[in-house]
């Protein structure tokens, strides 16, 4: 007995008795977070999904990278030395100056210097491959010698025409033929080349690029078609960063197919982390790239970022961490608890979670309940580059059009239908009603008084008030629907609310959306389908009212006000523009704004736009939602950035700090096993005494 305690005892004193880690990482930077599923692809080229880019946006380096602290999002150089230089060409080839007119710009020429000092992290496709090894081996780790060498604008040239591969699939592909010159014309002779030779690597450096150009082994040009200053924001994806010729060779050889040895397996790049492990049933591991090139910390950001701390590593080298650990979490439950135990340094904050997390004061604002304070931890909210809106389909004869009729009909509506209250309830708090497709951080959005939609609020003490019912209701009587009722016919208004709900939430949802139409007379009938259907009734025009939403590729007022462009119609040209509306005030004012640079003139075409929008209400303008992050205090330089993809190289944590912290929340509860020792005693002992009173009275009558 004394020997199980003694054995046992050591286990249960030890801080982190209960951990999933080993010891490695106490003493390192080393960040732990999961994934809930493998990631399909991390070839560059081919990913296009916020899991993937988890991993390759720590791992590749594109020309251009957002600024960490800065908002509106700010583009600076990354894998370039330098922002590019841009010239305008016309249709003979002739430069123009800077302020030609769109109309004059037949082509736009992006100049890019690639930094010095970049390296590629080690691998082997950088090294001869012994053929006898290459038979051998099972998985990357299994290759005895590794190499490394310099970045070179060849290799951004490399990439891009990888865009055009046809067994890339490049999800831009289609998109780029539209700027990037001859990008369709090298598809088409891969596709020849492919025909010929089936089996055979094509090697891209052979087939000639007319859009791109090589100047010298730092410097190349990207020709795209007319003026499209949205081009930089591309420049910033993983789609153009660099790829060696010689890793594409390598990993077409046969036999690490065979072996799912693949680029989307094994991404090579030159960021500051590097893929070590990839076991989807259990881990995925990223290492810090001992080739990383000089790198800092921001030095400068918004005013109050000194304040929380954000600036105290400013001008440091980076990345802080040797390695970020992601574990596979397939359910939110278990996450949180082993966040709550301090194994898991970041959590988001599920509906299960959310009361235990959060409590929100008497003006709406989220704050940490008391339980979360007093471990440390830290709440980061952000409004989401993302839209949820109720559209109108403006072909429709009821809702639709710009007559004055349909025109107070959509306004009563967007009155009525109380977004406030929907986020309040339906969304834990965790948004903010939309005055106009621009969420915050996109340049064009507007705070305070002019930023408020005023034909749904009135700004009343500081802060925009939602106009009352009886506002609403007279807009109907004007529309010629007092009551909810055909002022002509005498029948009630009945309009048809196309969704795509099937569970218990999506009802209770349905539900609030059928009282909010009632509250002006209106009657509301759910029309409940299937996606595909959905998605044939919104291509063919049928559907009267629908739900939908919209994530920024980029952050420019474009990618947003797109959306209600007259030619992007859903209806027959199968674009972006879910409500079909069409107003050639707005339209001519889009095509005047969409090549804008950002400036003082490009807000004032983006206000009258705005105003449009308002007055002729396509959209319910529904909410941006609201991100929430919880971070234990040990995590520091934590900003939410919903642009950059790169951000982990800025982490810093205090190894020290969790592993006390650690220690404490989780003491080995011993009483059930003192309590076991105890119910042993009370069973065993008397049964031990019991037998060796039996072996005496043996013992003395065997004597006698």
């Amino acid at each position: 007995m004394a020997l199980l305690l003694g054995s046992v005892a050591p286990y249960l004193s030890a801080a982190n008795w209960n951990s999933p880690y080993s010891q490695q990482g106490v003493e390192e930077q080393v960040l732990y977070s999961s994934f809930s599923g493998r990631p399909k692809h991390l070839d560059p080229a081919r990913s296009y999904s916020s899991n993937e880019y988890t991993f390759i946006g720590q791992i590749y380096e594109p020309p251009l990278q957002y600024h960490y602290l800065k908002r509106p999002y700010q583009l600076e150089p990354l894998g370039a030395a330098e922002m590019p230089v841009v010239t305008y060409l016309d249709r003979q080839g002739e430069p123009l100056p800077a302020d030609a007119s769109t109309e004059q710009i037949a082509y736009s020429v992006y100049e890019i210097r690639v930094r010095e000092g970049a390296k590629y992290q080690p691998h082997p496709a950088f090294v001869p491959v012994d053929e006898v090894v290459l038979e051998q081996v099972e998985q990357l780790s299994d290759f005895p010698q590794q190499g490394s060498r310099a970045l070179m604008a060849d290799d951004y040239i490399y990439q891009i025409k990888r865009l055009a591969h046809p067994a890339t699939h490049s999800p831009i592909f289609g998109l780029m033929t539209e700027y990037i010159v001859g990008l369709q014309a090298l598809r088409d002779q891969l596709k020849e080349a492919r025909k010929q030779h089936p089996e055979q690597w094509l090697d891209l450096r052979k087939f000639p690029l007319d859009g791109v150009e090589r100047v010298d082994d730092r410097t190349y040009r990207i020709k795209v078609k007319g003026k499209y200053p949205q081009f930089l924001y591309w420049l910033a994806m993983p789609f153009f960063a660099p790829m060696p010729w010689e890793v594409e060779q390598f990993y077409e050889r046969p036999q690490l197919k065979e072996k799912n040895i693949t680029l989307d397996w094994y991404p090579v790049g030159s960021g500051p982390f590097m893929l070590t492990v990839n076991n989807p049933n259990r881990k995925m591991v990223l290492e810090r790239n001992p080739n990383y090139h000089a790198d800092f910390y921001p030095t400068e950001g918004e005013p109050e970022d000194r304040e929380q701390g954000l600036l105290a590593d400013a001008g440091q080298p980076i990345p802080f961490l040797d390695r970020i650990e992601f574990s596979l979490e397939k359910e939110t439950i278990p996450y949180w608890n082993k966040f709550l135990q301090g194994y898991y340094d970041a959590s988001g904050i599920s509906s299960d979670s959310f009361d235990q997390a959060v409590q929100l004061s008497g003006s709406g604002e989220a704050q940490l309940t008391p339980d979360m304070e007093a471990q440390g931890m830290r709440l980061q909210t952000s409004v989401s580059t993302s839209i949820y809106y109720m559209g109108f389909n403006m072909a429709d004869t009821v809702i639709g059009g710009t007559d004055e009729r349909a025109r107070k009909l959509r306004q009563a509506i967007s009155i009525a239908v109380d977004y406030e209250e929907y986020i309040s309830i339906f969304a834990n708090g965790r948004g903010i009603p939309a005055q106009s497709p621009l969420p915050a951080g996109i340049f064009g959005h507007q705070t305070g008084e002019q930023g408020v939609n005023p034909v749904v609020y009135r700004w009343e003490s500081g802060k925009p008030v939602r106009r009352s019912l009886d506002e609403a209701k007279q807009l109907l009587v004007e529309a010629g629907y007092p009551n909810g009722r055909d002022a002509e016919s005498g029948k009630p208004l009945t309009l048809y609310f196309d969704v795509t709900a099937s569970g218990p939430d999506d009802k209770a949802r349905m539900d609030w959306y059928r009282k909010q139409f009632e509250k002006i007379d209106l009657q509301l009938v759910i029309r409940n389908t299937d996606y595909n259907r959905f998605q044939d009734k919104m291509l063919n025009g049928s559907a009267q009212i629908y739900l939908w939403g919209w994530n920024a590729d980029y952050p420019d007022p474009e990618n947003f006000l797109f959306l209600l462009y007259g030619p992007n119609a859903k209806m027959e040209k199968n674009g972006e523009n879910a409500s079909n509306y069409s107003n050639p005030q707005f339209d001519q004012l889009f095509e005047q704004m969409k090549n804008m640079e950002n400036s003082p003139e490009r807000q004032q075409v983006i206000e009258k736009m705005t105003t449009i929008l308002h007055n002729d209400a396509p959209w319910l303008w529904g909410f941006h939602p609201k991100n929430f992050g919880l971070y234990h205090h040990w995590y520091r330089n934590t900003k939410p950035n919903l642009m950059a993809n790169n951000t982990l190289k800025y982490a810093r944590v205090d190894s020290a700090e969790r592993t006390q912290k650690r220690g404490e929340w989780n003491q080995p509860v011993l009483w059930p096993l003192w309590g076991g020792v105890v119910l042993m005693m009370v069973l065993i002992v008397p049964a031990w005494l019991g037998i060796r009173r039996r072996e005496q009275q043996s013992l003395r009558k065997e004597v006698s």
